[in-house]
């Protein structure tokens, strides 16, 4: 079952500025959730200190479509069903090769930095945390990623989806410059 194209809605803001960002329905996918961390907070207020949680997960299908997701409760399940059905609501596809990406890309986001590269079958993931959360989600066997900067995992998701946001296909590239794929490859 193909799932449904969705629009790029401008009401999603974490989206607007990619132009290739194809967001999907999950109706009818196998997605695979992945916790990438929870972290205590505390509210002080008069009475004392009031503790809860915050949970960041990724979902994917491993066939490129992935979405991430931050939830808050007061213990821990709730709040990772929370970040669970957020992820759901900002899934997208994204372009993969042969278990790999199409291209050596750079993300950020605040402190944040990643680099992707992509790598020869038999590599792995050659990721570490939160990069190698969201490179398994998506669906990539073969790739090299850095991580510099803020290792803050929220940042470091984020950045990842800024990388992964902005690889683009063979398909895409020729459509975009009105030319034949063959001509893509060959100059």
């Amino acid at each position: 079952m193909e799932p449904e194209k969705q629009d790029l809605n401008f009401n999603n803001i974490m989206y607007q500025k990619y132009k290739s960002a194809e967001l999907v329905k999950p109706s009818g996918m196998d997605l695979k959730d992945r916790l990438v961390g929870v972290q205590r907070v505390t509210k002080v207020t008069k009475g004392g200190r009031a503790f809860g949680f915050s949970a960041i997960v990724v979902v994917g299908n491993e066939e490129g479509v992935v979405g991430h997701g931050l939830g808050k409760s007061k213990d821990v399940a709730s709040a990772i069903a929370k970040a669970v059905e957020d992820a759901k609501k900002n899934l997208v596809r994204i372009p993969l090769v042969k278990g790999t990406l199409p291209h050596e890309q750079k993300g950020k986001y605040g402190g944040a930095r990643v680099n992707i590269i992509p790598a020869s079958p038999g590599t792995g993931v050659i990721a570490g945390g939160a990069v190698r959360t969201v490179l398994e989600a998506v669906g990539v066997h073969d790739v090299l990623s850095k991580s510099q900067g803020s290792s803050n995992p929220h940042n470091v998701v984020k950045a990842t989806f800024d990388a992964l946001l902005q690889l683009r296909d063979a398909k895409k590239v020729a459509t975009e410059r009105g030319i034949s794929l063959d001509k893509v490859f060959n100059g």
